[in-house]
């Protein structure tokens, strides 16, 4: 009954009992013409085709009544199957800001995850940004992925990361010293962690992959996240640095004259969203249009192209202000991209030899210190990253790796005392 009211208030008709015939006229601009119930249909095609259906009313009822069973067994197996295929299922906390907005795209494509695997994204955020959570998903699902099998908003944060696979992460926190000092804002992404942590550990699935991305504190928010999550894989947490690479990597092209994607192996070191060192030692170029030319594959160190050292030293190494603008002024490609070229490189293999930099839990690797996030040259392969410490570094860099260690361990310390001064443990 309900669905027959809808038909006939959509289209304007009077009609009070089942079955309902109409012709569709689409073909000629119209919204279809109403033939009536039954009786109505075979008067209209007597007239009009001069045929007439010779089938008593019960055979008619017996017909419909198998279509009936007929169409309710399709649909049945068609839940089966779906139910056969488990979507994996995609969690993106501060799901309101641009970022989102452009990665949604990017997941829901297949070029991630590949063309056989279906996704479910959860949008989570807080109740005022209800309305904007509504209109993304209203798009996503207007745009029809097929891969994309469902798409949810979330105001309730208990409910959170419910049979996680992926977990996005794109809190940031205000970083402005006018407003309030470092060490508050500091406390509040330990304060969102300590939310966050043990709601992955109770409601994600065991070998849940975290990302931590956005413009400010990516590295500390996975490094307390770790802390206040410790059942959480340590190598399944990780933060995202290839827009930092992105960008350095078109600073150096433009300088070259040549196209960004031939510039290859810049590593981003130390604390991502903060003080990192851009380290061209290892930096390749391909494609390069010199007196030397050869096959696609071959390829010329960059600071041997480069021959301003000049121009190394003061506008790229020491250009830590302006690629943080540039980069903090990104509307929201670049950071998505990064996300999903990362994804896309955890699940299916980075390019052989190619330098990816991703902000990790340290192990002392590059006489790191342990237990802080510290983005570092890696690769992935068979679904895992591997760090390679095998790279030489020079005398520059390591100098470089102590000074940003230091002051990622000073963020963590500030992180747990600003937590332990708020929740101070009792004695026993």
């Amino acid at each position: 009954q309900q669905w027959l009211h809808d038909i006939c208030e959509t289209n304007g008709w009077e009609h009070r009992q089942c079955p309902i015939i109409w012709r569709e006229l689409l073909d000629r601009g119209g919204k279809g013409q109403l033939l009536g119930g039954l009786n109505d249909f075979l008067e209209y095609a007597q007239q009009y085709y001069g045929i007439t259906s010779m089938m008593l009313s019960e055979e008619m009822l017996d017909i419909a009544e198998e279509n009936l069973q007929a169409y309710l067994e399709i649909v049945k197996e068609d839940e089966e199957v779906k139910s056969l295929i488990k979507p994996m299922q995609i969690w993106i906390t501060s799901a309101s800001v641009p970022i989102c907005y452009h990665l949604i795209p990017l997941l829901a494509n297949g070029e991630v995850f590949g063309m056989t695997t279906e996704i479910s994204i959860h949008l989570l955020d807080t109740e005022q940004f209800k309305e904007i959570l509504h209109s993304i998903v209203m798009e996503a699902e207007d745009m029809a992925f097929p891969l994309l099998r469902s798409i949810s908003e979330h105001t309730k944060v208990d409910q959170a990361f419910i049979d996680a696979d992926i977990i996005i992460v794109l809190d940031d926190v205000l970083l402005n010293l006018e407003v309030q000092s470092r060490e508050n804002s500091i406390r509040e992404v330990s304060e969102i962690c300590q939310v966050y942590a043990p709601l992955i550990e109770k409601n994600a699935k065991s070998e849940v992959k975290v990302i931590s991305s956005g413009k400010t504190f990516a590295n500390l928010k996975a490094t307390m996240l770790r802390t206040y999550g410790p059942s959480i894989r340590p190598e399944n947490i990780i933060a995202i640095a290839t827009s930092w690479e992105s960008a350095a990597k078109a600073m150096l092209a433009r300088k070259l004259n040549m196209n960004t994607a031939g510039v290859k192996d810049v590593i981003v070191w130390g604390n991502i969203t903060g003080s990192n060192y851009i380290d061209l030692s290892h930096a390749k170029l391909y494609g390069y249009d010199s007196a030397i030319r050869g096959p696609p594959n071959f390829q010329r160190p960059l600071l041997n192209m480069i021959y301003d050292s000049k121009w190394v030293r003061s506008e790229l190494l020491c250009a830590q202000s302006r690629l943080s603008s540039r980069v903090s002024r990104c509307t929201g490609m670049l950071p998505a991209h990064a996300v999903a070229t990362v994804l896309r490189y955890w699940y299916h293999g980075s390019p052989p030899d190619e330098i990816i930099s991703v902000g990790i839990i340290s192990e002392g690797q590059f006489c790191i210190p342990e237990g802080i996030t510290f983005s570092m040259p890696v690769r992935f392969q068979n679904g895992n990253w591997e760090v390679m410490t095998e790279l030489e570094i020079n005398e520059t860099t390591q100098k470089a790796l102590g000074r940003l260690s230091h002051e990622l361990v000073q963020e963590k310390l500030v992180a747990l005392k600003e937590i332990n001064e708020m929740h101070p443990y009792e004695e026993e």
